[in-house]
């Protein structure tokens, strides 16, 4: 029996956003009863909510939204499991090794640290975070889609790094990252699940909002 997951933070005004980041506004454009529909406006960021981040997010010589396959955004989910990490811990390559063992092509590596719990508070920037040898492995492994239930796969906060190592390290290969996933929790432990990522269709975009979920067992 098919079971559906919804990954995705929910998009409504005032929701946390990296800082410097445009806010998030959702209001009423159209109203039924005087315009004969109702329509939302929305301001957002392109790194906002649930996202993907593409290689062109962090360099300008590398690849656009647009430019990448749509495979890119879905496959097999591999966990690696790294929840009970204390705040602003750094995730060393041994702690992925497990996943990265099992992982084939095509898949997507979920980083399950447990943070999406800290979710509108101010511990969620204090996040666990990639190291450049820990994303060094990934991208060894063959892995090019990775997600998060945190803020960022590089430190955030007082510990952000402006260099972004992680995320160069992923995008350089031309991976995708995506951020700001609930509810992976749920997946540890499955052997049969599917993620799909697709962003808007953004032309020349770094980066894009998806409607993150995942699919558990056959039709």
């Amino acid at each position: 029996m098919t079971e559906w997951l919804d990954l995705s933070v929910p998009v409504v005004t005032g929701m946390p956003v990296y800082p410097g980041d445009p806010e998030v506004t959702v209001s009423p454009a159209l109203r039924a009863p005087a315009d004969g529909v109702n329509v939302l406006s929305l301001h957002l960021g392109s790194q906002s909510g649930t996202h993907v981040d593409a290689p062109y997010h962090v360099d300008d010589a590398w690849p656009r939204l647009d430019e990448l396959p749509l495979s890119r955004f879905t496959g097999r989910a591999v966990v690696a499991d790294v929840r009970g990490l204390a705040p602003r811990s750094p995730i060393a390559p041994e702690l992925l090794a497990p996943a990265l063992e099992s992982f084939a092509p095509g898949a997507v590596l979920l980083l399950v640290t447990g943070w999406s719990a800290h979710w509108g508070t101010d511990a969620y920037p204090d996040h666990p975070w990639l190291t450049p040898a820990a994303a060094e492995a990934v991208v060894a492994a063959g892995v090019r889609t990775v997600a998060v239930d945190a803020l960022s796969v590089d430190p955030s906060g007082t510990d952000a790094d402006p260099s972004l190592p992680a995320h160069r390290v992923l995008c350089g290969a031309g991976g995708v990252i995506a951020e700001n996933l609930r509810h992976l929790d749920r997946l540890v432990g499955a052997d049969d699940a599917e993620v799909f990522l697709f962003p808007l269709r953004l032309p020349g975009s770094d980066g894009a909002p998806v409607r993150a979920v995942a699919r558990l067992g056959g039709e």
